[in-house]
């Protein structure tokens, strides 16, 4: 962590936001720890101007096909075996172009997915996890991912489910406030600590009406992570 982390900390974060970075890089350079804020946005909350979306940048659900093909570009941190478990799951990428560039992506899961390896997020099956969001670094600042995301929880909810259900670890202050303003509210705040190789979990109430959780599990060497 140099000085311009920390400025950037301490614009986001403020000074208390600064050093609760400051210790929880520390602290992960001794094990693994995780605070993640839980967050949940749904039709009713979400700020319809991101529905607008801009000429030039279609959005969609991609198809395998394309999925693959995307894959082989470095450029899009899409690797060809992420890609080959994700669909084998049933998940979904949402992505926003740039006319024909793939500039930002998210994926869209109604399963229980690895988290990190030996650690699972579950939840209800009226909610759809969100997770993995890329935007290319050209386009970043311009809400082109909040623009994509705002569109795939519309038609999740046609589909029939309530909202995006996703976390954010504390310290990722930017990430956040992009977040609370597209519309997505707190749910809660999970604790992960792993100790001689198992997480020891910890998250308070506000997770039980979206049946949403952490589950230590024995760790797979083929495990989706982030």
């Amino acid at each position: 962590m140099n000085i311009d982390d920390v400025r950037w900390d301490v614009r986001n974060g403020g000074v208390s936001g600064a050093s609760f970075d400051v210790a929880y890089r520390a602290l992960n350079k001794i094990t693994h720890f995780m605070a993640l804020t839980i967050l949940s946005v749904t039709p009713e909350t979400l700020d319809k101007s991101f529905l607008s979306g801009r000429p030039g940048h279609p959005h969609r659900f991609l198809e395998g096909s394309e999925l693959e093909a995307f894959a082989q570009d470095p450029a899009n941190e899409l690797s060809p075996e992420f890609v080959s478990q994700a669909l084998a799951r049933g998940d979904r990428c949402y992505a926003i172009f740039d006319r024909d560039r793939l500039v930002s992506y998210g994926w869209y899961s109604r399963l229980e997915t690895a988290v990190t390896v030996g650690l699972n997020l579950y939840f209800g099956p009226e909610w759809v996890y969100m997770y993995k969001g890329f935007t290319h670094p050209d386009y970043r600042g311009q809400r082109l991912y909040a623009i994509a995301m705002a569109n795939a929880l519309m038609e999740c909810a046609k589909e029939g489910r309530r909202g995006l259900v996703c976390f954010i670890e504390a310290n990722n202050f930017n990430a956040l406030k992009s977040c609370y303003r597209m519309g997505y509210v707190k749910v809660d705040t999970m604790v992960a600590l792993k100790i001689m190789g198992r997480y020891l979990v910890q998250g308070g109430r506000g997770c039980v009406p979206f049946g949403l959780g952490l589950r230590p599990v024995e760790p797979f060497p083929r495990a989706i992570r982030h």
